[in-house]
């Protein structure tokens, strides 16, 4: 699990994002997993999390095709997505311009430049270099396809979850172990996901995908995982 530390890397992410999504400038995919524990002995309630179960959380960065780029696992479900995030190496680097980002670039047909930044959804705080889509209702044309082509962005790693969940059957469970066990535990599985992407190529089907009219299509994945959970 290698994380881009130079402009020429995130710029390599980035083309993959604009290729095979349409958006431009972005470099990862971010949104958070609660990962279900049993209650830790002393500060339980730090990990009883929103969903009304103990976890610990695994914040996530997926690239255009689905692979992990950075986690950090074991921050208390009660935490929070937008807080846990806050406090990750990777956000704090970036905050302080030590992320190495690219500079800002114009777009095609846009004069201004842009920052090269990340996509994720209403959890997580407006930034430069962390878009996300529209929240307010009614959308104009122009902002109901900017949500649109942010959100399908950031499917890639809802999508990236979804496949871990529905390969490593660990995660459809309650562990037992204590927090730091657990943590290895979680973070085994982000490591085999990434080695099965690249030796196990997926199928255009097994992941949500666009179709021709820019309908949003579930993958199979999602089905599958239902059929697991029965």
């Amino acid at each position: 699990m290698k994380c881009p530390k130079t402009p020429e890397e995130w710029n390599d992410v980035a083309k993959r994002f604009a290729s095979k999504w349409n958006c431009f400038n972005c470099v990862e995919a971010l949104d958070g997993k609660h990962i279900a524990i049993k209650k830790p002995e002393g500060g339980g309630s730090l990990y009883f999390n929103y969903k009304k179960f103990y976890s610990i959380v695994l914040m996530a960065l997926s690239d255009a095709k689905y692979k992990f780029l950075f986690v950090d696992i074991g921050a208390e479900g009660g935490a929070g997505d937008g807080g846990t995030w806050q406090k990750c190496k990777l956000a704090r680097a970036i905050t302080n311009n030590r992320a190495g980002l690219p500079q800002d670039r114009n777009l095609l047909n846009y004069d201004e430049p842009i920052p090269f930044h990340i996509v994720a959804d209403d959890a997580f705080a407006l930034n430069t270099w962390l878009m996300k889509p529209y929240s307010h209702q009614p959308q104009d044309s122009t902002e109901r396809i900017y949500s649109y082509r942010l959100s399908l962005a950031r499917h890639v790693v809802e999508n990236a979850f979804g496949l871990l969940q529905m390969r490593w059957r660990v995660f459809e469970t309650t562990m037992q172990q204590d927090v730091q066990v657990c943590k290895k535990i979680t973070l085994c599985p982000c490591v085999m996901h990434n080695l099965a992407l690249q030796r196990c190529p997926l199928a255009g089907t097994d992941v949500d995908y666009e179709d021709q009219h820019h309908n949003v299509v579930a993958g199979t994945w999602r089905e599958e995982l239902l059929n697991l959970m029965e």
